[in-house]
């Protein structure tokens, strides 16, 4: 069964979760340092206690499905939160539901929905990032990807880069799209800001990043339909923040409701600007046919 555990306060470990890991034949975890003085202190005498985590989940399948098929139970639990959100045991979960064991599932804390409903941002619909990736073209097109949707966007950011990646959704999103930040949540210094990106990017710069934190953006704006010389700057915009020509000419048909065909003229324009790309230069994607 995957049991989620607290985020921050030990109080919001419920009830069943405390009698199932304290029944478990075996509870899989990340760090059995961390997890050893979870139940400590949650007064929970394990039977077994093994690591479970991305380098050796692989490895620990079949020691599990031995285990379930001799009619014993499993407890998988993470550092923190419900099992498999940006941490290891899909992989084992698969396999266990393919296996025909019985996978359930005791649920409680989540950092995802806790920031999501404190945000004052829509909820209807929404999406969940996970971390960014750190760098390269995978991490301009997620970005770009954030800038252009139509709903909430969820995602992770250790205090390290959450400044950076702040000023980055600044970029590309303008510095008035609103955004939550949230950290620490349930824990003492638990702190939910709220306002916008530009001020969200002062903000960070200001002050010392201290916790994990979550970021909750807002979708995008619905958007009239631009002029060329809008157009022609909103790219230059975003091909001054990394995007490649064809990403930005996406990002811009999407988030201001252009046409296609005029994105795309206005995107060889722009790259023919100071800071703007040169289409034809190396690394950069080949340009989308005329629809």
């Amino acid at each position: 069964m995957l049991v989620a555990t607290p985020i921050g306060n030990l109080g919001d470990l419920a009830p069943r979760a405390v009698a199932a890991l304290a029944e478990a034949d075996l509870v899989a975890c990340e760090d059995t340092r961390h997890s050893g003085r979870l139940l400590a202190a949650a007064g929970i005498k394990a039977k077994r206690l093994t690591s479970l985590h991305g380098h050796n989940e692989a490895a620990r399948i079949d020691e599990v499905l031995e285990l379930l098929s001799s009619g014993g139970t499993v407890a998988l639990i993470s550092d923190a939160g419900t099992p498999l959100v940006s941490d290891p045991g899909a992989r084992l979960v698969e396999a266990a539901a393919r296996s025909g064991a019985v996978v359930s599932t005791i649920p409680g804390p989540s950092a995802v929905l806790a920031a999501l409903v404190v945000s004052g941002l829509g909820t209807s619909h929404w999406r969940f990032e996970g971390f960014l990736p750190r760098k390269g073209s995978e991490r301009r097109e997620r970005l770009a990807r954030l800038a252009c949707s139509d709903e909430t966007s969820v995602c992770y950011e250790s205090p390290r880069r959450v400044a950076a990646t702040l000023a980055e959704l600044a970029e590309v999103c303008g510095p008035d799209r609103r955004v939550c930040v949230a950290r620490e949540l349930t824990k003492l210094h638990e702190e939910v800001w709220r306002g916008t990106l530009g001020e969200a990017v002062a903000r960070a710069v200001a002050t010392e990043a201290r916790g994990e934190h979550v970021i909750v953006l807002d979708a995008a704006p619905a958007a009239e339909a631009a002029g060329a010389g809008e157009l022609v700057a909103a790219i230059t915009r975003l091909l001054e923040a990394g995007l490649a020509r064809r990403d930005a000419a996406i990002a811009a048909e999407v988030l201001l409701g252009a046409a296609h065909r005029d994105a795309y003229s206005a995107s060889l324009e722009a790259a023919g600007r100071p800071g703007g790309r040169d289409p034809g230069a190396p690394g950069t994607a080949p340009a989308p046919p005329v629809r």
